[in-house]
């Protein structure tokens, strides 16, 4: 699939028409072969090609369009789009009514000029890291679609929609790593900004103080391109880095506890390569984390809010919800104010210290997922369910605690599994994370 920045220009160019685009998402959307049914839980075919037909003739007549202009996107079954209803991985919604205006970061990517071409599959209102959805299907990763492993969530159908050519990007939301998790299960590039930086008006709440939006794609300028669209605070250009020279940390509690031999090997042999292209690479200590486990015994915050969001929807439909969600969700019953203010105040002083050691270093790297994909057949049981969601979520759930910002990137070696390296920096430091991340791009692909 070409970039952003190469469809970009092939329009520009009118080596390809926007129309051209739209109907090649479409048709492999729409192929019976691929995961398009398990993709998308609903297409905007009409509109999109409504939409293509407009940016064409706008740019036939010479007028001025954004550089994005006619370049088709997906949109996470969790944002408003005006004039459909927001399902949100669930059948409990169905009924609501449809939504009055785009979602604010969804609209701003429709402003300049990018078309949606439909709502993507995600688990049922963004709370589990595997990405299953008893109600719509289940997206298969890319990896061994013959066993069919899981495409890790919640942002499971925008992963998906990404790894598979449909679109050049997804837009997905992360919470405890709901965009990194599926990147590392399908191979792609997913960015969780900081919180609070592109606004959530518009999509269904799971929890205030963790919610964040992201986007997935295949390079990291192209989730720089679509940040800057939703956030406004830059201008989207990667700042030049070279992998000499970079301070990069790696952090070494908790987070590599555990790790598949794959993913140990990846990430070992990763950290060789910086080094051999001139990268100064340290350990970071941070024994404090080692609390988390304890802290979200019961699903911690993000619980305790979840409840907040969705008590009164359970009482009424809870029998709609499935079983896997309603039960974490209802875990926070036991979760009293006392709790909670005490998880509030011990998360604030751990995002202190976490600022604080950054100091000197441009990057944290960790494995963003301390295994592979599993088969889908391996979570029937919701023993084995609990135990992967917590696998898949225990790394990339360490960036949001710590209020931080953070990036999946593929570090596999070809043939291999996908697996991510993840790259985080603490609140703000976005746009000098786009930087590191494109030097580690450059030294992961030149070692496949």
């Amino acid at each position: 699939m070409p970039t952003i920045a190469e469809l970009s220009r092939q329009l520009a160019d009118h080596k390809i028409t926007s129309r051209d685009l739209v109907e090649r998402s479409l048709a492999l959307i729409a192929d019976p072969a691929g995961e398009g049914a398990r993709t998308f839980v609903t297409v905007d075919a009409e509109g999109a090609r409504a939409a293509a037909d407009f940016v064409d003739s706008q740019r036939r007549r010479g007028r001025q369009v954004s550089a994005l202009a006619g370049i088709p996107f997906s949109s996470k079954d969790i944002f408003d789009l005006a004039g459909e209803v927001t399902t949100a991985g669930s059948r409990v919604l169905k009924n609501d009514p449809p939504a009055a205006a785009d979602a604010t970061a969804i609209a701003r990517l429709k402003n300049a000029g990018m078309i949606v071409v439909g709502r993507t599959n995600m688990t049922e209102f963004a709370y589990s890291g595997v990405g299953l959805n008893p109600h719509y299907g289940t997206p298969r990763s890319p990896f061994d679609r013959a066993t069919g492993r899981i495409p890790g969530g919640s942002s499971s159908g925008a992963a998906v929609s990404v790894a598979d050519g449909m679109v050049a990007l997804g837009i997905g939301t992360d919470t405890g790593g709901s965009c990194r998790v599926p990147a590392s299960y399908c191979g792609i590039v997913g960015y969780k900004s900081s919180h609070g930086r592109v606004p959530l008006t518009g999509c269904n709440p799971l929890s205030a103080s963790f919610d964040s939006i992201g986007p997935l794609a295949n390079t990291v300028a192209c989730c720089a391109t679509a940040d800057a669209v939703m956030a406004g605070d830059w201008d989207g250009i990667v700042p030049e880095r070279q992998a000499k020279g970079l301070r990069l940390a790696v952090l070494r509690d908790f987070v590599l506890d555990g790790l598949s031999p794959q993913v140990e090997r990846d990430f070992d042999r990763t950290l060789a390569a910086l080094g051999k292209a001139g990268a100064v690479i340290s350990d970071m200590s941070f024994p404090e984390l080692r609390e988390i486990p304890t802290i979200n015994a019961r699903g911690g915050i993000v619980a305790a809010e979840a409840l907040y969001n969705h008590r009164a929807r359970m009482a009424a439909h809870g029998d709609a919800y499935d079983p896997r969600v309603r039960f974490r969700i209802a875990a926070a019953e036991a979760i009293t104010a006392a709790d909670y203010l005490d998880y509030v105040t011990r998360r604030r002083a751990l995002i202190a210290f976490f600022a604080n050691r950054f100091t000197g270093v441009d990057a944290v790297l960790l494995p963003t997922t301390l295994n592979t994909a599993p088969a889908i057949a391996e979570l029937a049981d919701d023993k084995d369910y609990i135990r992967f969601n917590a696998m898949s979520l225990r790394n990339t759930y360490v960036g949001n605690f710590l209020d931080g910002c953070a990036m999946s990137l593929p570090m596999q070696a070809s043939g291999e599994a996908p697996c991510g390296l993840m790259a985080m920096a603490p609140w703000g430091h976005d746009r000098d994370l786009f930087g590191v991340a494109g030097a580690l791009e450059r030294v992961l692909e030149a070692g496949r």
